[in-house]
């Protein structure tokens, strides 16, 4: 039985997503690009690259028409290399991998090349999820994820203090992974036309940072979700109320402190067949074990990736013991304390070097992001196996479990 191996991953360190950011000058397709000339300098046969497929959430401006296909140019890949571009939203990159995975198990590929970019920097942020589509906005009251977040937070008992507290761990532990080079093995410094470093690593961490200090920033949502959005005068609030009426007051806890930080990057993963690794020499570094995809009621949107990790365990025949170390992307603070409540993981074991809300959440690029992350540490802790899950737009969310070879 064919199996997909993860052969290397490279990503770009992250840039504060805003003008002033070391990133912001750098386009996405070059930022990307220049990922897979360093995958092609560490030895990458790239005439042997049956397809890229890159996430992205923006698929306009400076992102639009392919740019997998655009990257794969820019790098200078032979033309034979074709590329594919996805969007599953937040999960794209981690959607990319899955969809490599599956080209490879399925002997349809042998060597694909999969991850995300996302400049935040440079996103338009265009057209909602309905796309003024006033049927499906009558159906599903769509809000920002934002007050999603304290929607699930309201309904969990997530007060400000908890989501603060999660926020400071975050950002403690990524101090500590910065400090100890633990990214070291993946990150790739972006360099300017002229050879020029303009980023080497992560910009966005605060170190530092205390409940005490998060205390005095105000919550992000609370104007927004009370404002009248529609026509008969609802207002974000109420809309989450009309579907959950158990709610009540809606508690808006969240705010640029323990919400995932916008930034601009890009990451890239070599998954190959088994046989091809063995015939060209290739040292596997993970075994991509199971995947899944689960939608949850859009309204709330965030909850899906307990149910997408269940359902990934239940394919691979295991259990939340089974995991060694979980990443769950930090979207907002009451996303991964969520899942953790709901499927009694140990947090000990959970984003063990940080995670969004700390290092940040360039939208298409973060999954891959976090396979580089836990495949990283599982190798410096000598464990086994990890989980990466990912909520994302439109109630969805994505779950891969990686075994370290």
């Amino acid at each position: 039985m064919r199996e997909a191996w993860i052969i290397d991953g490279v990503r770009t360190p992250r840039g504060k997503g805003k003008p002033s950011g070391a990133l912001h000058g750098v386009h996405p397709q070059e930022l990307l690009g220049g990922l897979l000339t360093a995958l092609s300098e560490r030895g990458l046969d790239a005439a042997d690259v049956d397809d890229v497929v890159m996430g992205n959430g923006e698929h306009a401006g400076d992102h639009a028409n392919d740019i997998a296909r655009s990257a794969a140019l820019t790098a200078g890949w032979p033309v034979t290399v074709p590329g594919l571009t996805i969007n599953r939203f937040c999960g794209g990159a981690q959607q990319a991998v899955m969809t490599a995975a599956t080209g490879v198990l399925s002997g349809w590929q042998d060597l694909v090349v999969a991850g995300g970019v996302e400049s935040m920097s440079r996103h338009s942020y265009g057209q909602p999820l309905d796309a003024n589509n006033p049927r499906l906005r009558e159906r599903y009251p769509l809000v920002p994820q934002g007050i999603s977040a304290d929607l699930i937070a309201t309904l969990e008992g997530f007060d400000r203090e908890t989501v603060d507290a999660f926020a400071v761990r975050s950002q403690e532990l990524a101090a500590q992974a910065i400090k100890e080079d633990r990214f070291a093995r993946s990150i790739v410094p972006v360099r300017d036309a002229d050879g020029t470093v303009l980023l080497e690593t992560d910009e966005h961490a605060r170190p530092g940072t205390t409940v005490e200090s998060l205390s005095g920033l105000p919550a992000s949502f609370a104007r927004s979700g009370s404002k009248p959005r529609d026509d008969r005068g609802r207002s974000f609030d109420d809309m989450c109320r009309e579907t959950y009426p158990e709610a009540a007051e809606i508690a808006h806890v969240h705010h640029a402190g323990n919400s995932s930080g916008v930034v601009d990057g890009a990451a890239a993963i070599v998954v190959a067949s088994d046989e091809y690794a063995r015939a060209h020499g290739l040292t596997p570094r993970a075994r991509l074990v199971s995947a899944a995809v689960r939608g949850a009621e859009p309204v709330i949107m965030l909850t899906a990736p307990g149910p997408a990790a269940e359902l990934c365990l239940r394919k691979a025949g295991m259990t939340v013991a089974d995991i060694d170390l979980w990443e769950i992307n930090e979207a907002f603070a009451a996303v991964p304390l969520k899942v953790i409540k709901d499927l009694a993981i140990d947090p000990d074991r959970v984003n063990v070097n940080g995670g969004a809300i700390a290092l940040g959440h360039p939208i298409g690029a973060t999954g891959a992001m976090l396979f580089q992350t836990v495949i990283d540490e599982l190798e410096r802790r000598d464990l086994s196996t990890g989980l990466v899950t990912m909520c994302t737009g439109g109630g969805m969310a994505t779950a891969t479990i990686v075994e370290r070879i």
